[in-house]
């Protein structure tokens, strides 16, 4: 009986690492009228402080984003890209992903904030 219970134990752990969402620390910024997003099926596209940019932990430049969101958009068109900056990232750094949305010509964009109650993260549409 403690073998099935150790194997269902083992089983709950792998299958809770390949649903892992991999974060870059950053200190969201706060909104007043947060809106709540469906969590699953997003595109998330993380903007550091210095200007990196993130997409599923992997560092990638602004040529390498231009081809992961096309192909996230030709996969599903009803994908909702997440954009996580850090309050302090300069707003040239989030306006170069924005200059890539807008070339995809993909209008279903979230900025995702810090919950002003203390909560989780939240996704507004601007």
């Amino acid at each position: 009986m403690s073998d099935i219970a150790f194997l269902l134990l083992i089983f709950i752990m792998l299958i809770s690492l390949m649903n892992y969402r991999q974060e870059i620390p950053i200190e969201y910024p706060e909104a007043t009228h947060p809106e709540r997003t469906q969590a699953d099926r997003n595109f998330e596209i993380w903007v550091q402080k210095d200007g990196f940019l993130y997409v599923d932990g992997e560092q990638v430049s602004q040529n390498q984003l231009e081809s992961l969101i096309a192909e996230a958009i030709t996969s599903d068109p009803t994908v909702r890209i997440h954009v996580l900056a850090d309050q302090a990232t300069p707003y040239r750094h989030v306006a170069g992903v924005f200059e890539v949305l807008q070339l995809l010509q993909h209008r279903v964009v979230s900025l995702v904030t810090g919950d002003p109650t203390g909560g989780s993260p939240t996704g507004g549409t601007p």
